[in-house]
């Protein structure tokens, strides 16, 4: 009896020891790329905050971690610091590296709006989209230019 016990105990850590050693190695075989990034951002005609009182300005933005096939969403604030309503426009410029121009694309929600003096602030959502199957690209940069145009 006292041999089974043993045999038993042995099985049992045997067990455990392979389910513990299965999962570490299930862990290490997903796949995941790191991409590490910054967008520097250059208002001309307005300024871009964090908040909506207007008190912290956005000078660059880390996205994150990103994967193929994703897309991430940072929230900023465009105030129209003038004295004349402005329509919005945003621009890149400066990737490096140039080819991930290729995959990975920027947008927001903020487009043509016309940004007024009454109401000087809106929030704005931009948008970093990576291609599905985007490979090779494992850190990059850009510049984003937001301009405000006299609209009248």
């Amino acid at each position: 009896m006292a041999m089974q016990k043993i045999n038993m105990i042995t099985i049992l850590a045997v067990t455990a020891t392979v389910i513990v050693v299965s999962a570490l190695a299930a862990s290490l075989l997903v796949a995941y790329q790191r991409v590490p990034n910054a967008g520097n951002i250059k208002a001309v005609g307005v300024n871009v905050y964090w908040d909506s009182a207007c008190t912290s300005n956005v000078t660059s933005i880390d996205w994150g971690f990103l994967e193929s096939g994703t897309a991430t969403n940072v929230t900023v604030y465009i105030k129209n610091e003038g004295s004349i309503p402005v329509k919005l426009n945003m621009t890149t410029d400066n990737w490096n590296p140039t080819s991930a121009l290729n995959n990975i694309t920027l947008s927001w929600n903020r487009e043509g709006y016309v940004l007024n003096t009454t109401v000087p602030t809106v929030q704005a959502v931009l948008t970093l989209s990576v291609s599905p199957g985007t490979s090779g690209v494992t850190d990059f940069t850009f510049d984003i230019i937001i301009t405000g145009t006299e609209y009248i």
